[in-house]
């Protein structure tokens, strides 16, 4: 098995630059590809959080208590959006994006080990920053089967020209 990492795949959109991206307000960006949510990544989430409790790390235990197996964090969910949104679209041409912060976030549905979730992307507006473009996208993140989403959630990013 080789140790070097696979490169990444195209986004499904690809913005020439920082005018493109803002002409796009309104629109929806995409959706991401299907990830598993792997009673692995919810350890190692649980280990950089401190967070334990047995409805995540327990499975044993989990499985008799109110959602029939263990989940994920909803902040472990939220946490994938960035993730995601590289299968969705990239804006050519910055020197970097900064995390602002979050308007809205909704934990709908629980996220069961083993469920599959995937991202879809709205470019709800956008405006001037000190630094650049303040640029407040919608997220929803689906899960596979269910009509509910794990997470609805408005991110704010600077990007950075």
């Amino acid at each position: 098995m080789s140790t070097a990492e696979s490169p990444e795949p195209e986004p499904a959109r690809v913005f020439d630059d920082l005018d493109s991206f803002v002409a796009a307000v309104g629109e929806h960006l995409g959706h991401s590809a299907w990830h598993t949510v792997t009673q692995e990544q919810v350890d190692l989430f649980a280990d950089a959080t401190l967070d334990h409790q047995w409805i995540h790390v327990d499975p044993e235990r989990a499985a008799a208590g109110p959602f029939g197996g263990p989940i994920a964090h909803g902040f472990l969910t939220l946490s994938l959006i960035p993730r995601l949104a590289k299968d969705i679209y990239r804006v050519d041409g910055l020197r970097m994006g900064i995390n602002y912060g979050l308007n809205k976030v909704r934990f709908p549905q629980p996220v069961k080990v083993g469920q599959r979730i995937r991202a879809s992307a709205e470019l709800a507006e956008t405006s001037p920053a000190s630094q650049g473009t303040q640029a407040v996208v919608r997220w929803t993140l689906e899960i596979d089967g269910e009509a509910k989403p794990a997470c609805i959630a408005e991110t704010v990013t600077v990007l950075v020209p």
